[in-house]
C-alpha cells in the first residue's frame, strides 16, 4: 500500500504492517504490561521479623488473669508489626516478541484507518524558537500528537519543550502506550522504514 508524504511523493509500504485487523485483546494485554512495568513496587511495611523488640515475653503464660502475649510487637498491640505486610515487588509482565510485534502492527494499521498518521520527509527547524514550531504544527494540522524522528533535531526539541500536549521523541519513544495516548502521531519517513523493519523481523 503506498501512504501520503506532505510535500512529498507517496511512500510505498508493506501490507503485512499497514494493513492488519485491529486486534483489541491483544492490543490491551500489551498496554497493562507496559504500564505495569512502569510502577515502581517499592512499597515496604515491617512484618514480626523485621520489626525491633519484643524478645522478651511481656508476662508469665497463666495466672495473671490477662489474654496470654508472647510478644510486645504482635501486630494487635500499638506499636506492633503489621499483619500480612507488604513487600516491595515486580510489577513487570514477560511480552513474547510475536506478540509485541502483533500489537504494533495492529496499532499502525488502526493509525491509518482513523486518519491519524501523518508521515512528513523531515523535521528541522532553522531556530530553537517555539514560534516557528507551532507554525510548523499549524502546516501539520496537528495540536496534540507524538512526533517521532531518527535524529532529534536540537532546534526542534528546544523549540518543542514549551508546548503542551506535544511529545517529541526518537524510536525508543515509539512504544505502543505513547501511539494510543496521542491525538495524532508525525512520523519522519525514516523514522516509520525503521519501525517497520523492526515490527515485521
Amino acid at each position: 500500500m503506498e501512504l501520503k508524504v506532505l510535500n512529498s511523493k507517496a511512500l510505498t509500504v508493506s501490507d503485512q504492517t499497514f494493513a492488519v485487523p485491529f486486534n483489541e485483546p491483544l492490543v490491551h494485554q500489551i498496554v497493562v504490561a507496559y504500564l505495569a512495568r512502569e510502577r515502581q513496587g517499592t512499597k515496604a511495611q515491617k512484618n514480626r521479623s523485621s520489626v525491633r523488640g519484643g524478645g522478651r515475653k511481656p508476662w508469665r503464660q497463666k495466672g495473671t488473669g490477662r489474654a496470654r502475649a508472647g510478644s510486645i510487637r504482635s501486630p494487635i498491640w500499638r506499636g506492633g508489626a503489621r499483619a500480612f505486610a507488604a513487600t516491595p515487588r515486580d510489577f513487570s509482565q514477560k511480552i513474547n516478541k510475536k506478540m509485541y510485534r502483533g500489537a504494533m502492527r495492529s496499532i499502525l494499521s488502526e493509525l491509518i484507518r482513523t486518519d491519524r498518521l501523518v508521515v512528513i520527509p523531515e523535521l528541522v527547524l532553522d531556530q530553537p524558537k517555539t514560534k516557528l514550531f507551532i507554525q510548523k504544527l499549524k502546516e501539520l494540522n496537528v495540536t496534540q500528537a507524538l512526533i517521532i524522528t531518527t535524529n532529534i533535531d536540537s532546534n526542534a526539541y528546544l523549540a518543542s519543550r514549551n508546548v503542551p500536549n506535544i511529545l517529541l521523541c526518537d524510536l525508543s519513544g515509539a512504544d505502543p502506550v505513547n501511539l494510543i495516548a496521542h491525538e495524532k502521531v508525525v512520523m519522519t519517513v525514516d523514522a516509520l522504514k525503521q519501525l517497520e523493519k523492526g515490527v515485521l523481523a
